[in-house]
């Protein structure tokens, strides 16, 4: 499949899925049928560029199926929901991710043994024929499938003896939906330091079970770790209070005022401003993923969601665009376009808030800035304090009070 990145497209993705998103989904959604796969949502893409949003998916599914029938597929949802809460009460686990992701790189480059066993790995050589697949699935259509993301990084971890924070920065570079969140807490969770002491063993039977009907399937995995003792963390990730933003008020909408999309909010229309803005500034920064080379469809998808979105948002508004380069000042954009307000998606731990943050805070000490945080997420992370069965026994709560029920 290729991820087109319009909102267009993304809805047309949807609105294919959603009759296989009841039973459908939850009798086959662990197989990997290859990449012609309709078992799935494939939806991601979208989803964390912000082309659409998780309530969006959430009230067409629920137009359709009722929300027992459709349970597994909305917790799917939700897992991505409770990643970012997450992330937000303990951002120390970005920060000591970076930092252990640049200190294992740095020991690649003096040890020869390690630096062939991760370019065996990246590009698909090690041996073992199930993962040497997938390696080269990333790097080429920018996605695999969330069970053999698992196994994946189970193999990387328990079998190939590599750091974590490797593989997790090789995800990052490559896939089109690479999540700061998602990624990294999944990682974390198969290398047992998310749920601490729970890891997840890759097994070779279980790969070909659910890869039955891939073109390559069964797939074969032999000689894999028959144990996969949990990885320690160096760090102590406390959990910190959660700061939401408040809801700014329409009066502050009045006012001639900047909307800044960018990686994880690509489209207005998910946003729904109260009043136009005077200005629309596109700021796509996906090379911020990694120290090393992000790979040419992430990048390309990031870059064209934003442009596309920033064009769609300018032609909806009636409103002038521009665009907000790396070596640009963003105040300096403002100053020229004559405005001082700016309206910012929320933008949540990691590499996005990494990159745009810092001068955007200069903007806000200014009072000129607020913040838009998705109501979906604003009820949901108060309930990600901890494992996902703390968000998942509020999931009717949230619907209720957002107004969102299943089909009759």
């Amino acid at each position: 499949m290729k991820w087109k990145p319009a909102r267009a497209a993304a809805i047309a993705q949807l609105e294919a899925f959603l009759p296989r998103s009841g039973g459908e989904y939850s009798e086959t959604r662990n197989y990997d049928d290859g990449r012609a796969r309709t078992n799935v949502s494939q939806l991601s893409p979208w989803l964390h560029a912000g082309v659409i949003s998780e309530r969006e998916v959430v009230e067409r599914v629920l137009s359709q199926h009722s929300v027992t029938c459709s349970e597994k597929f909305i917790a799917e949802v939700f897992w991505r929901i409770y990643f970012k809460g997450y992330l937000e009460q303990r951002p120390s686990i970005w920060g000591s991710y970076c930092e252990q992701r640049d200190a294992a790189m740095s020991r690649l480059t003096s040890n020869a043994e390690s630096q062939t066993a991760y370019a065996e790995a990246t590009e698909g050589r090690t041996g073992i024929p199930a993962f040497d697949l997938w390696a080269q699935e990333l790097v080429e259509t920018g996605y695999l499938h969330n069970h053999s993301r698992m196994w994946f990084a189970s193999i990387w971890i328990f079998t190939l003896k590599l750091d974590w924070e490797l593989g997790a920065d090789f995800f990052l570079r490559y896939l089109i939906d690479g999540d700061a969140a998602s990624n990294t807490l999944s990682w974390r969770w198969v290398a047992g330091l998310h749920t601490k002491g729970k890891t997840y063993l890759a097994r070779a039977d279980n790969i070909a079970r659910y890869t039955a009907n891939h073109p390559h399937g069964p797939m074969e995995a032999r000689d894999l770790a028959d144990k996969a003792h949990p990885l320690e963390d160096p760090v102590d990730h406390c959990k910190r209070p959660l700061t939401l933003p408040p809801n700014p008020s329409k009066d502050w909408f009045e006012q001639s005022y900047a909307l800044l999309l960018h990686d994880e909010a690509a489209s207005h229309v998910p946003i729904d401003l109260p009043t136009p803005p005077s200005l629309v500034i596109a700021a796509a920064r996906p090379d911020a993923r990694s120290p090393q080379p992000v790979g040419d469809l992430a990048q390309r998808f990031a870059r064209e969601a934003v442009r596309n979105g920033a064009i769609a948002a300018s032609d909806a508004f009636g409103c002038p665009v521009t665009s907000w380069e790396r070596e640009a000042d963003l105040g300096a954009i403002l100053s020229d376009a004559g405005i001082k307000a700016l309206a910012v998606p929320y933008l949540p731990t990691g590499w996005t808030s990494d990159a745009l943050l810092p001068e955007i805070e200069a903007i806000a000490t200014s009072g000129d800035s607020v913040t838009l945080l998705p109501d979906l997420d604003r009820a949901t992370w108060p309930s990600a304090k901890a494992g996902f069965f703390g968000v998942k026994k509020h999931i009717d709560g949230i619907l209720g009070e957002l107004g969102i029920s299943g089909a009759g």
